[in-house]
């Protein structure tokens, strides 16, 4: 279980994002550290990342070193694998100290049953093509070829070439397809609470009939957003200064 209050964030492609994101990023992972009791990183936190033996890439140091700040202070933060970021491996879970997980999650965050993925190859038709990709991309001889066979400048080049296109474009669906599945999933399990994806970079905290909810904070590289859970309210967040303001807020349906 990740105790309450719990943050969760996404999206910040780090590498490719403005100036100011990363410092944005650092100042909500420290009122983290101050308020939180668990911070969840959904994915897309780097716009790429891969751990060579003895290399790991220079990019996005200081929000490393607030993300270890918040284990060392025994704050659990659980790092959900985005598709830009899901060759993360003994660097992220030794050094900084994460519990770096590639699939869905499903546990507690408090009080809510909750299902966590980023949400990549989610959509039945749109994401066929993605899908037969991401397995070749994973694949263990792809990944010992990419560290074995290229210098990590080179292969770093390669990599940030190919994710320029989904980097820069928004879905042409709104977000409606990864909502769809949303409700979806929900709609089969109702011992669901709580569902949590990324991916689509549009921010999201909707119910269903049933009183369960669905939500998405948004690419904090587009602006620094995202959620808090207690055990009775999620709310979604914005930082402004060094202060978090409420944008949304949703609450936890009566125990069955």
């Amino acid at each position: 279980m990740l105790p309450t209050p719990c943050y969760v964030l996404s999206d910040a492609h780090l590498g490719t994002a403005p100036p100011d994101t990363e410092p944005a990023l650092v100042s909500v992972l420290a009122q983290a550290r101050r308020e939180a009791k668990s911070v969840v990183l959904n994915g897309d936190i780097f716009d790429f990342w891969f751990e060579w033996k003895s290399v790991i890439p220079r990019t996005g140091v200081r929000t490393l070193a607030a993300i270890a700040a918040l284990a060392d202070a025994g704050i659990p933060v659980l790092w959900i694998a985005g598709n830009h970021d899901c060759w993360g491996g003994d660097f992220l879970t030794e050094e900084i100290g994460v519990t770096f997980h590639v699939d869905a999650w499903r546990g507690a965050i408090g009080d809510w049953t909750t299902l966590i993925e980023h949400g990549d190859g989610l959509r039945d038709k749109e994401d066929a093509p993605y899908r037969r990709l991401r397995a070749v991309l994973r694949h263990p001889w792809a990944i010992w070829s990419f560290r074995h066979l290229l210098h990590p400048d080179f292969a770093t080049r390669i990599a940030m070439k190919s994710s320029r296109t989904s980097r820069h474009s928004r879905p042409r669906d709104g977000g409606e397809g990864l909502r769809r599945v949303a409700e979806a999933r929900l709609a089969s399990d109702p011992s669901l609470d709580l569902y949590l994806y990324g991916h689509s970079h549009v921010r999201t905290l909707a119910r269903i009939a049933s009183g369960q909810v669905y939500a998405n904070p948004g690419a904090f590289l587009d602006e620094p957003t995202f959620l808090r859970l207690t055990d009775e309210t999620i709310d979604g967040c914005r930082l402004e200064g060094d202060r978090p303001t409420v944008l949304s807020s949703e609450a936890r349906r009566p125990t069955r």
